[in-house]
């Protein structure tokens, strides 16, 4: 195969783009004739057809959608460059992607995330969630900017990054009206035998808070748990169970779900992490994110 020459390249993108040669013609100002031209002499250099006749439409073969999908990455992202560069540094609208850790509650990430929203300059935030190992391959791939976590960087990931550690918080026990007159009297004992909602295996707060409850000798009628926190809630707000939550958003939750705070468990805390692949943060947006954390969020101790 010859080496490809990048203006054939572009008369194909712009043709695909186009949805026809003669339309693309029309875009390029040229003939119908030297467009065709340029799509055989990119088909040479590639040593395969890009398109085949079905009645009178251009469909693309299956090398064609193989250089198209290369195609549009290199061409979109020069056109992107032109809108930068007639934007200037101060119009264009930056991305900022986070990944979330599916066993971060979705009230501490939105929590965090606000000041991201109120940034002097045009911004876009992305959220990912998902499995914290595959959010932090994503991280070490630039694919994300900063992942939140419910435990630093685990060694397993083996990846290179940095844990800043945005605050902790003990947790506080919430149950409907209904559940906590039931299960009136001294706290944690007054848990023994009442119905309890766990975070699924993988929270970091899951073993600690067995052992908690082993240790003080409450056993609880594990109901159901749960590796997504929305969900956890939900069932919380309906009824059927006690669950715990970070006593830092214990009032905002207890409004938002309508269920009361039973009690707090001062002996366990929860901590949450950024991790990035800086160990000096520099992305405004993160920066805006952590001062949050530290000076707003977590600044009293709960």
């Amino acid at each position: 195969m010859h080496s490809i020459n990048y203006k054939h390249l572009y008369y194909f993108w712009v043709i695909c783009k186009s949805g026809g040669v003669i339309r693309a013609s029309e875009r390029l100002f040229l003939t119908p004739q030297a467009v065709s031209g340029q799509l055989k002499a990119l088909e040479e250099q590639v040593g395969s057809p890009l398109f085949r006749r079905d009645g009178r439409q251009l469909v693309l073969t299956e090398m064609g959608r193989l250089v198209q999908s290369y195609a549009d990455e290199m061409f979109s992202l020069g056109e992107e460059l032109q809108e930068a560069i007639a934007l200037g540094p101060q119009g264009l609208r930056q991305e900022f992607r986070v990944g979330i850790g599916d066993m971060v509650p979705k009230t501490v990430a939105f929590e965090l995330l606000q000041p991201a929203l109120q940034m002097d300059y045009p911004l876009r935030l992305i959220c990912r969630e998902g499995r914290l190992l595959n959010l932090l391959a994503d991280l070490a791939t630039h694919k994300l900017d900063l992942v939140l976590a419910d435990r630093p960087l685990p060694p397993e990931a083996n990846i290179r990054g940095f844990n800043h550690l945005l605050g902790e918080s003990t947790l506080s026990v919430l149950g409907t009206a209904s559940l906590c007159a039931q299960w009136a009297g001294d706290f944690p004992q007054s848990l023994h035998g009442a119905p309890f909602l766990l975070p699924g295996a993988d929270a970091v707060i899951r073993p600690r808070l067995e052992a908690w409850l082993e240790r003080a000798r409450i056993r609880p009628r594990i109901v159901a748990e749960f590796d997504d926190g929305a969900l956890l809630k939900a069932f919380g707000k309906a009824g059927a169970g006690f669950f715990v939550v970070p006593t830092v958003l214990a009032q905002s939750i207890s409004q938002e779900y309508q269920v009361g705070i039973h009690g707090k468990i001062s002996e366990l805390k929860e901590q949450f992490y950024a991790i990035s692949v800086q160990r000096q943060l520099r992305h405004p947006a993160v920066i805006a994110v952590t001062e949050r954390a530290r000076h707003e969020l977590f600044a009293v101790a709960v």
